[in-house]
């Protein structure tokens, strides 16, 4: 499976970004997708994750209402939404497909895979 995010940049706090994961090498449609993101020296965060038909959403609480996680099953694609930034969202983003089809909503790294290289996002305050 092969993961590609985009869609970051630099933007001053209060503003929007979004972002978006193009999926190939997997049945796009039977996995839940997550976003996570990272800073060195830090573990690896999550932020939000979506099912299957995109009926359900889960998001940390650093996020939730400002952030919105989306999905394109058609387009193998998932977005985030990214709104009100602050400066303590700046991380490199990534987006992972969890590693069993059918799954559950979960917020471990470890149950996703695929995370390629990811996207910056720098908030300036």
């Amino acid at each position: 499976v092969q993961l590609q995010a985009s869609g970051g940049g630099l933007v001053q706090a209060g503003g929007s970004l979004r972002l978006a994961c193009a999926v190939s090498g997997r049945t796009f449609p039977r996995y839940v997708m997550g976003w996570f993101r990272q800073v060195p020296g830090k573990e690896r965060e999550f932020v939000a994750a979506i099912s299957w038909r995109g009926g359900a959403t889960y998001y940390s609480d650093s996020v939730k209402g400002r952030f919105t996680i989306s999905r394109d099953n058609a387009k193998n694609t998932a977005t985030l939404q990214m709104n009100s930034l602050k400066s303590e969202d700046t991380a490199l983003y990534y987006c992972g497909i969890q590693r069993l089809a059918w799954g559950s909503l979960t917020k471990y790294p470890t149950d996703y895979e695929g995370w390629g290289q990811g996207t910056q996002v720098t908030v300036s305050s």
